[in-house]
């Protein structure tokens, strides 16, 4: 098997260290850049399989190198785990916005570090995008037929409502923006207005039935309108 590689964007070489020792341990190529100016030209020369970043980083912050990330259609699919000892709810959810897989604040568990390595990558190997079926507890989408099905039981679905749960499972266990979906979804009709995100999610979590509480709202307290974030759950 390839190894992964994985790039440490971390100004404190100590941390730095530990976190290169645990990944090495499991199997993984590390390689540490301690300024977000010179990590990006890294990674845009050989983009890792993944990225932990700290916030705080001289030369170019982690969330400017995540938003450069984003934007550039060569690494905007590179996962990101973002390491910081801010632990507000809005860097959290700043950082969340902008595309991070993951948030972990400091003092960190090195163990818990590489468990979370490990699920951010497996996410990534399970694209679905072009199957037939997706299943996730009693969820049944029959993506060529446009059917759901709860259990034995059809349920109907209106096509938007349709496309807007195969994106949310398609990406289970990642956070999606109300900006994002209104582009995936509706996208980004004029007389779309962005609350109409809420009124879908809101019809399919009565259409799930026992399943509802698999798609949570996260209010981010900003002052956007495109300000909730929403997470579908699934092993």
């Amino acid at each position: 098997m390839v190894e992964k590689r994985i790039l440490i964007v971390e100004d404190e070489p100590a941390i730095a260290e530990v976190l290169e020792y645990n990944l090495a341990k499991e199997g993984y190529e590390v390689g540490i850049d301690g300024r977000g100016d010179t990590a990006l030209e890294t990674i845009r020369r050989n983009p890792p399989d993944l990225v932990i970043l700290d916030l705080m980083l001289p030369g170019l912050d982690g969330l400017e190198l995540t938003r450069f990330l984003k934007r550039d259609d060569r690494t905007s699919q590179i996962p990101l785990l973002m390491l910081t000892a801010k632990s507000d709810e809005v860097d959290r959810i700043a950082g969340l916005e902008l595309g991070a897989d993951d948030y972990i604040t400091k003092p960190f568990s090195p163990r818990e570090v590489v468990l979370r390595v490990k699920a951010v990558l497996r996410r990534g190997m399970g694209s679905e995008e072009g199957k037939d079926s997706l299943e996730v507890g009693d969820i049944r989408l029959d993506v060529a037929g446009h059917r759901l099905f709860l259990a034995a039981d059809e349920i109907p679905l209106t096509a938007t409502e349709f496309r807007l749960l195969r994106i949310l499972i398609e990406r289970r266990n990642r956070v999606q923006t109300r900006e994002s979906l209104l582009t995936d979804v509706w996208k980004y009709s004029e007389d779309v207005d962005s609350r109409t995100v809420d009124t879908h999610i809101r019809r399919l979590r009565r259409k799930l039935g026992a399943e509802a509480d698999r798609i949570e709202t996260v209010a981010s307290g900003g002052s956007s309108a495109l300000a909730s974030l929403y997470v579908f759950w699934g092993s």
